[in-house]
């Protein structure tokens, strides 16, 4: 089973979306253990979690005290040996791929710390040897929404969690973009599915999507390998 620790200070962002569909239904099989863990509960006495930035500027900066507290309590508790990530959401971190959440799918435990305001005091990343990680090149008012995508895309990864087949034929998988999808009915104003889809051939069909993912990897992400040609 993979452990997931999130840290964050809005754990009700997180609460209802770890409940349902595919992640849902992947901690009910057992597959995954999601704990979250909120930031204000490791706060002491007046302590606050933010604070102003040193040096000055506008907005405020994650507290490393409480961090420290909660990651603390996570690795005291890890077993010996354990295979584990330590995640921090961070607009500057490295962008998060599909081979991220294949690595993470095959780890014992993933711990993810949401980021804050201006961020998060850089020392927590020193210190624990955490990797930053985004989900692009812009920036959201937190790391809750990127610490959900990082878990879910690691989560569908996990086995029993989708139906292998389901892996098989999707982007990323091979090095390129997914062929595109039709499905009922065959005409909707006027557009059409295209006729290879409903031929019933299958070696054909095949042959289609191979060449409908070149065609669109190298159209809208001529950065990727794209798949093999057959």
């Amino acid at each position: 089973m993979l452990r997931v620790d999130i840290v964050t200070l809005f754990p009700e962002l997180l609460g209802p979306a770890v409940a349902l569909s595919i992640l849902g239904r992947a901690r009910e099989r057992g597959l995954v253990d999601v704990r979250l863990h909120n930031v204000l509960d490791a706060l002491e006495g007046a302590e606050r979690a933010d604070d102003r930035p040193y040096g000055g500027g506008p907005g405020m900066v994650m507290r490393v005290e409480p961090l420290a507290r909660i990651l603390d309590a996570i690795l005291a508790e890890a077993p010996p040996g354990e295979r584990r990530a330590l995640v921090v959401t961070a607009a500057a971190g490295r962008t998060f791929r599909q081979s991220d959440a294949e690595r993470f799918a095959g780890l014992d435990r993933l711990i993810v710390v949401c980021g804050r305001y201006e961020g998060i005091d850089e020392r927590l990343v020193a210190l624990y040897g955490a990797e930053e990680l985004s989900l692009g090149d812009f920036v959201l008012t937190g790391g809750e929404i990127p610490a959900l995508a990082f878990v879910d895309a690691t989560v569908r990864l996990l086995e029993g969690a989708l139906n292998p087949a389901s892996l098989e034929q999707e982007s990323f998988n091979g090095g390129g973009l997914d062929a595109p999808a039709y499905t009922r009915p065959p005409t909707f104003r006027d557009e059409a599915v295209p006729e290879v889809l409903l031929s019933g051939d299958h070696a054909k069909i095949a042959a289609w999507r191979r060449e409908q993912s070149r065609a669109r990897t190298a159209a809208r992400r001529p950065d990727l390998d794209g798949p093999p040609r057959a």
